[in-house]
């Protein structure tokens, strides 16, 4: 293992690393280690900057290869030569064991009995030790054939290429023979028609298909090695983690795995042109279905003339081994696994998979680990392992959002107009068990419009709502009221994910949904043509004369074919399978029956974090800003079960010097104005007023950018108009061009890299204009995931306390479980700590936008005098904390602004600003 530099950890205990390390990443990784050793659950803080992907790299990879050193010795021993002697045997056996052979068992069996027992439980250990080490040995062998072995490579390559000629080739034939053989169009269509028609539902107990494994091989069989799991928020982070992992001393003999959803990772252009995840979800494993029905299809073809199911060419067995060996090989991110997969025309999703029980490190978003079908699913075993879940100050509302479903009233109509064509249609090639499942969503469906207070046979948007508002109801009272507590949504849910309705629904739709005439109807089923027309309204234009549709219905009709309605509600119905104290549903009755929702709340994540802590064997929860850690410990880990002595804490300095930040809490403005922005005093002219004379005293003395952030969008627009009126805005175009976040995201880079520009041109050029204003919003997209590193950010500033609104029914609701289910915590109730919570971990996010690198310099100004008040003080981060000056007044703050800029000009005369440089180069995430 190469490595440029080795970390001595307290202790003593020495960490692989590329380079020399900080000292608050040796700390860091002697924490970790030790997290990871004792089985705790760690809430680690390191901030952007300071190398906390590569911190988390080499202290749990260090881990990891001590605890494999161990258990490989702990194994040799046990497996030693049996002519070390009898008595050396038996002290082996011993010590492995429970206990000592010749002592009484807890049930006072017979010494003979209980030392037969220990006897045979070693030698099934000694087997089973046995059997791992030839299948490690054989493993071990491949990898090590395949990485020096390029002849291999090349010999797999030319065998494809053989087989693609061939398959072409033999194509080729097919359509010289098929050539004017007069197929009648109409049967054909009639064949084409049978891949829409649902399957034989068998069994509701029918047991899962295992990732349709036809071929047994002893390498898919084996136990899953002691690995770590890491996850992080977004695909760019995950790539750049693996980038991270390649350049660090474990690149080379690390067995790493990336693992993503099929819209990353499918390389069947077909099935990609779909466009949206659940559309190519169901057509894949639609294609493996077909690929198992084959041989039954080709055993009946005597008997029954069948359609030419659609299987996936790059659902290759023998291909997807090699690529699983590949990725075992060397350690490749997304990208890279991608474009493997073409080459080696290897399915790449489950050819990743398949690598997963052989893998130490393995590499996958929040949704693949938080949410158990879908971890089940990508064979994500957590027992005993390790997980690491970075980028995790949002852990809550991800947990949160992942396990929470809304539908509209027009999803709901739409969907049901189109199954009930769908069962109209088929009713006669359907089997009685599929048509009771359908009637059942019917009914469902039916019921759900009503609770909106409208009626399915109605066009939505026709139908007025008579009582308009929001109403939240427990689970089991919405199911009461809605008269389907008789109906066992657990076998729904199943029914819907085998027998892919929404898959077949969609296709149908797709077929019919187009044409000019609605799906031919008998005259005793004339009443249906009102729900057909509806259909069409839907999906082509209200237009009877087949003139080209509007651009209006052409962009629904889009949105429309991206997503199934009824995919949407088979995430509301599989909601609805929760805990009634876990959960709310929520009625928003707007307007019409089409605009109105129903929406399922998850007020307790804890549920589906717990089965997380308890199976694995240790869980770092890590972020660049975890203040405050209160949420984690109290919502997320206490009420998962977790003992308070298994949680261990971890929160490390920046590596700047104290010189290069100067946070300050400003308590007044330049007019002695109290600075409070609550909601009843910041509409105030005098209080926009005051916030504009600051900024205009800020832009005069510090060059570069400054990034100002407002509590909201409306809050924002209704400052800027007012500064607009007064004239204060060109007082502050003359020293900054001014910039405002878009709400729209396709904008958001445009409007950075305008503002980048400016900044560099700014600095270039002199002059009276010194800079950029940037004026931002809280929880928007610039304040999170965006770097302002360097001359982008040389001042931050927080307008006011950016405050949830409490008024949300959701919010609401949270508040009062929180009241009810929770302790008071020093004197506060639990719905007002959320609250001031929420509030802080918004401005953290924020204001650390503004210091990325060692020699990055910025000042932080918080308006609002409330930041100073000693409970929310001591939410901020501790690096920021401990150097925060709280200033009375306006003219104290004014003076140390003044030194900040002195300090930068002086800087500036000996370094070249690269601010813009590291912009352009660096990849600015926008999720």
């Amino acid at each position: 293992m190469e490595s440029g530099a080795a970390a001595a950890g307290p202790g003593g205990r020495r960490f692989p690393f590329p380079y020399t390390p900080y000292l608050i990443q040796e700390r860091f990784m002697a924490a970790l280690y030790g997290a990871l050793e004792a089985g705790r659950v760690g809430i680690f803080e390191s901030p952007t900057g300071t190398g906390k992907s590569l911190s988390l790299i080499c202290g749990a990879l260090s881990w990891l290869r001590d605890f494999e050193e161990k258990k490989q010795q702990e194994e040799a021993r046990l497996l030693a030569p049996e002519d070390s002697g009898q008595e050396g045997k038996e002290k082996r056996l011993a010590s492995a064991g429970p206990g000592h052979p010749e002592s009484k068992g807890t049930a006072g069996e017979p010494d003979w009995v209980t030392a037969f027992v220990q006897k045979k439980e070693e030698r099934d250990m000694v087997e089973r030790l046995k059997e791992e080490q030839i299948k490690r040995k054989k493993r071990e062998d491949r990898l090590e054939k395949i990485r020096h072995n390029v002849q291999l490579k090349y010999a797999a390559k030319r065998k494809r290429s053989e087989e693609d000629e061939t398959k072409r080739l033999l194509q080729l034939s097919k359509e010289v023979l098929s050539e004017g053989a007069g197929v009648d169009v109409l049967e054909q269509l009639d064949h084409n028609e049978e891949e829409l028609i649902l399957g034989e539902y068998e069994s509701d107990e029918e047991k899962k298909v295992v990732s349709g494994l036809e071929e047994d091989d002893d390498d898919l069989e084996e136990e899953h090695v002691t690995k770590i799991y890491y996850c992080s928020r977004t695909h760019s982070q995950l790539s750049q983690f693996v980038r991270e992992v390649q350049k660090s001393p474990f690149g080379k003999d690390t067995r790493l795995v990336s693992l993503g959803s099929r819209q990353n990772l499918c390389v069947n252009e077909e099935v990609r042109r779909l466009g949206a995840l659940q559309l190519i979800n169901d057509r894949c494993m639609e294609m493996q279905k077909n690929k198992h029905e084959k041989k039954g299809d080709e055993e009946l073809e005597g008997k029954k003339r069948r359609v030419s199911r659609t299987v996936c060419p790059f659902y290759s067995y023998e291909q997807m081994q090699f690529l699983r060996d590949e990725v075992l090989v060397e350690v490749k991110d997304i990208e890279q696994l991608v474009a493997l997969g073409r080459e080696t025309k290897a399915c790449p999703y489950y050819g990743s998979r398949y690598a997963i029980p052989a893998a130490q490190l393995v590499v996958l978003p929040y949704q693949m680990l938080l949410h158990e079908p879908t971890r089940n699913a990508a064979g994500v075993k957590l027992k005993d392992q390790v997980v690491i879940i970075d980028e995790a100050h949002n852990l809550i509302d991800t947990i949160t959002c992942i396990h929470s479903a809304e539908v509209s009233g027009s999803q709901l109509c739409c969907a049901h107009s189109q199954l009930l064509q769908y069962m109209e249609r088929y009713r006669k090639r359907l089997k009685a068990k599929n048509l009771m499942y359908i009637k059942q969503i019917l009914y469902l469906l039916e019921r759900f419009v009503a609770m909106l207070g409208g009626n399915v046979n109605q066009n939505p948007s026709c139908q007025a709502v008579s009582q308009p508002g929001t109403v939240l109801k427990s689970i089991n009272d919405f199911l009461f009221q809605s008269q389907i507590d008789n109906i066992n949504l657990f076998k729904v849910q199943r029914y819907c994910e085998k027998s892919l309705i929404s898959r077949k629904l969609f296709g149908f739709v797709e077929r019919y949904g187009g044409l000019a005439t609605a799906v031919k109807t008998n005259k005793e089923n004339q009443k249906l043509a009102g729900l057909q027309n509806f259909l069409l309204t839907l999906q082509q234009g209200s237009d009877k004369d087949g003139t080209p549709q509007s651009p209006p219905v052409e962009a629904e009709n889009d949105q429309l074919r991206t997503a199934s309605p009824l995919m949407q509600i088979e995430g509301f119905l599989s909601a609805l399978t929760n805990a009634n104290q876990d959960g709310r549903v929520i009625l928003n009755r707007q307007g019409t029956v089409g605009q109105s929702s129903l929406k399922f709340l998850l007020l307790n994540p804890a549920v589906h974090f717990a089965k997380v802590v308890e199976e694995c064997r240790a869980v770092i929860i890590a972020g660049g800003t975890m203040q405050p850690v209160a949420d984690f410990r109290e919502q997320l880990l206490s009420c998962a079960g977790v003992d308070p002595a298994r949680v261990v804490e971890f929160s490390c300095g920046h590596v700047i010097p104290p010189d290069n930040i100067l946070p300050i809490i400003l308590c007044s403005g330049p007019s002695n104005q109290q600075l409070e922005f609550t909601y009843q005093t910041r509409d105030l002219p005098q209080m926009m007023d005051e916030t504009g004379r600051i900024l205009c005293n800020v832009c005069n003395v510090v060059p570069g950018g400054v990034v100002c952030f407002f509590p909201s969008y409306e809050y924002e627009k209704q400052v800027y108009a007012h500064w607009e009126k007064t004239g204060l805005l060109t007082r502050l175009a003359t020293k900054k061009k001014i910039f405002q976040e878009p709400k729209k995201a396709n904008q958001v880079e445009q409007v950075l890299v305008e503002y980048a520009k400016c900044i560099k041109r700014c600095g270039q050029a002199g002059g009276q204009m010194t800079g950029a204003l940037l004026l931002s919003v809280v929880g928007g997209k610039m304040s999170e995931g965006i770097n302002f590193s360097d001359d982008l950010g040389r001042c931050v500033i927080m307008v006011g306390m950016p405050y949830p609104n409490i008024k949300s029914p959701e919010l609401q609701e949270k508040m009062t479980w929180l009241d009810k289910t929770m302790p008071r915590a020093a004197g506060q109730a639990p719905s007002r700590v959320l609250i001031e919570n929420l509030c802080m971990k918004a401005v953290n996010q924020s204001i650390g936008r503004a210091i990325r690198h060692q020699k990055d310099f910025a000042s932080i100004l918080l308006l609002d005098h409330r930041y100073a008040r000693p409970a929310t003080f001591n939410k901020l981060p501790q690096w920021i904390r401990e150097r925060t000056q709280v200033k009375p007044a306006f003219g104290a703050a004014f003076a140390e602004l003044r030194k900040v800029r002195t300090f930068i000009l002086c800087t500036a005369t000996k370094t070249v600003s690269y601010c813009t440089h590291l912009y352009f180069s660096q990849t600015v995430s926008l999720e």
